[in-house]
């Protein structure tokens, strides 16, 4: 494993074990004065199963011949969800998940003639890098883009003003372009686009740095959004969000609202008005 992915791999384990706090485990404390925030080193390996040294190395990044037993008794412990589960795995075994990557993203003409044909729907084509790739009409006009711009939808989101209004719950959105990046930074391995991406949210936005540095890990493949736009005021949209076969790393996100809601009839007038 590179440094970087050693020092992922104890980071990650250490956030989620300062997320835990000896009452949730029925962990007795003896009403001591702890001096960490969560769970100590010795109270995970016991709950794992294993030596705290043992441990303790493990949270230095020597991941080297763990067994998927170890593995699976460390996320037992620290309670860890599905997508984190998958997430402490690629730092583990980084070579059977993650991915070179594959140079400049090229989306097919028939997936982009898909999503330009549904008008019920915001419908976007998403890449590894969280580039905007395609949108229909009304994807491009939710986010106040112009037909066929192309943006860096994790930079629109945390770095452009006009974001903080149009989105209600934008603390939620930040946390949720830390979460999936967090996930592709173990799946694609030395990019240095994705590096860059990281660095420079981190420098100019003190929310995504402070999201980034508590480790959140999602695929966010669903979702609410409430938007408030301009042009026709409150939405409540869900999202649902598709991967792109081919291990390509692109998705397409969906965003439509409820079947005869107030929020359908304000999606279809945003659609009347961007003729």
């Amino acid at each position: 494993m590179s440094e970087q992915r050693n020092t992922e791999l104890g980071d990650f384990l250490r956030s989620r074990r300062a997320a835990l706090t000896p009452a949730e485990l029925d962990i007795p404390t003896y009403g001591t004065v702890r001096r960490v925030p969560g769970l100590r080193r010795e109270e995970v390996a016991l709950l794992a199963g294993v030596s705290v040294n043992y441990y303790a190395r493990i949270e230095q990044g020597e991941s080297h011949q763990i067994s998927d037993s170890v593995i699976e008794a460390i996320a037992n412990a620290l309670r860890l969800k599905d997508n984190e589960r998958l997430h402490l795995l690629r730092l583990v075994s980084p070579g059977q998940f993650s991915q070179r990557n594959p140079g400049p993203e090229k989306i097919r003409d028939s997936l982009l003639a898909l999503v330009m044909s549904n008008s019920e729907q915001a419908a976007l084509i998403v890449g590894r890098h969280m580039d905007l790739l395609g949108a229909n009409r009304l994807g491009y006009a939710l986010f106040g883009l112009t037909q066929g711009q192309r943006v860096n939808l994790a930079k629109q989101v945390i770095l452009e003003p006009a974001m903080r209004d149009l989105m209600v719950n934008w603390a939620d959105q930040v946390r949720n372009v830390a979460a999936y990046l967090r996930m592709a930074t173990a799946d694609l391995s030395d990019d240095n686009q994705l590096t860059e991406l990281i660095g420079g949210l981190s420098i100019k936005s003190s929310e995504f740095a402070r999201f980034w540095a508590a480790h959140p890990v999602s695929q966010c493949t669903h979702g609410v959004y409430e938007i408030d736009h301009p042009m026709v005021g409150r939405l409540t949209l869900n999202e649902e969000t598709l991967e792109v076969g081919e291990n390509s790393g692109q998705r397409v996100v969906f965003l439509g609202a409820a079947h005869g809601s107030d929020s359908a009839q304000r999606l279809r007038l945003l659609d009347s008005l961007i003729y």
